[in-house]
């Protein structure tokens, strides 16, 4: 009997070392316009509580992570209009990070908005995400940003090592084409979509801007503490793998989303820089994201 007793203890204690892939908090937020009745919002403070249910704690992937290596995110999810009993529409903020190695600092890796976002939800639904179905257009949406969120994180850590996690929100991407809502299909009058971003970065011609996730962040970003001047060369030279994906996909939603995801950050770290780096570094940004081209100019200040 304590044998058994100590087993069971060794057990529960082996299994409280490891937790789910995602340490994700969701914000449901209402437009005012949206006039919602004491029944709705109890419904609406449900889906909060339902939707972090199932991002942390789905198991994603086959690997073990300690609670402290959970990937944090962040997802809000904007109401604007609802129909019928149970429908809903709005928008949706993904944002994911990791830590810099060695320091408390953490780096945004994702930054997304999506405004495709119609699903229905009634009282006491769970959310419960099943491989190769489509059981739901809410549920769908929020695996499809679970794998892409891994696989981004993933690709930080090793080259392409994000690829499994990307085939898996791609497969939910073709699982979802059927069912009419918006936002999975590439004959949609607006590329910022679930198929372009996922199709975009397993594209051979996107494979210089899953170099530069890689070695920005393992070459640089980890390395800052140690020796931030050969770290930020690291960082530029990163960076500048991106050219043939200017040249022949600009303005692609991966492109942009990068950018906007280090605007702050490369202002930070090239504090110290030199002009000419300051500059240099400018003009890249510029060509990758120009719709804000101002904004990098807040750099070299």
């Amino acid at each position: 009997m304590k044998k058994l007793c100590l087993s069971l203890v060794l057990i529960i204690w082996n299994v409280s070392l490891f937790s789910q892939e995602l340490n994700c908090q969701i914000t449901v937020v209402a437009d005012n316009k949206l006039e919602l009745t004491t029944v709705d919002q109890e419904v609406v403070a449900q889906l909060k509580q339902t939707m972090e249910d199932m991002m942390n704690n789905t198991q994603w992937t086959k690997d073990k992570f300690k609670v402290e290596e959970r990937i944090n995110c962040v997802i809000q999810l904007q109401l604007k209009e609802k129909s019928g009993t149970n429908g809903f529409s709005g928008s949706l903020q993904v944002q994911s990070s990791r830590p810099a190695f060695n320091s408390s600092y953490n780096t945004t890796i994702l930054n997304f908005l999506d405004e495709n976002i119609a699903f229905s939800y009634s009282r006491n639904a769970l959310l419960v995400y099943a491989p190769n179905q489509f059981r739901d257009n809410l549920t769908s949406i929020l695996a499809f940003y679970a794998y892409f969120i891994i696989g981004m994180d993933y690709d930080s850590f090793s080259l392409k090592g994000g690829t499994p996690y990307f085939n898996e929100a791609q497969q939910i991407v073709s699982l979802a084409q059927n069912s009419g809502a918006a936002g999975w299909k590439s004959n949609e009058s607006s590329k910022r979509n679930r198929f372009w971003l996922v199709d975009n970065v397993l594209h051979q011609l996107f494979e210089p801007l899953r170099e530069c996730n890689y070695l920005y962040h393992r070459k640089g970003i980890d390395k800052l503490y140690e020796n931030k001047v050969e770290a930020r060369k690291q960082i530029f030279d990163a960076l500048n793998k991106l050219n043939p994906v200017i040249q022949t996909r600009p303005n692609s939603i991966n492109l942009i989303n990068f950018a906007q995801a280090k605007r702050l950050e490369l202002k930070e770290i090239c504090t110290d820089a030199e002009v000419k780096q300051k500059t240099d570094l400018v003009n890249l940004m510029k060509k990758i994201d120009p719709s804000n081209a101002t904004k990098y100019d807040e750099i070299l200040q």
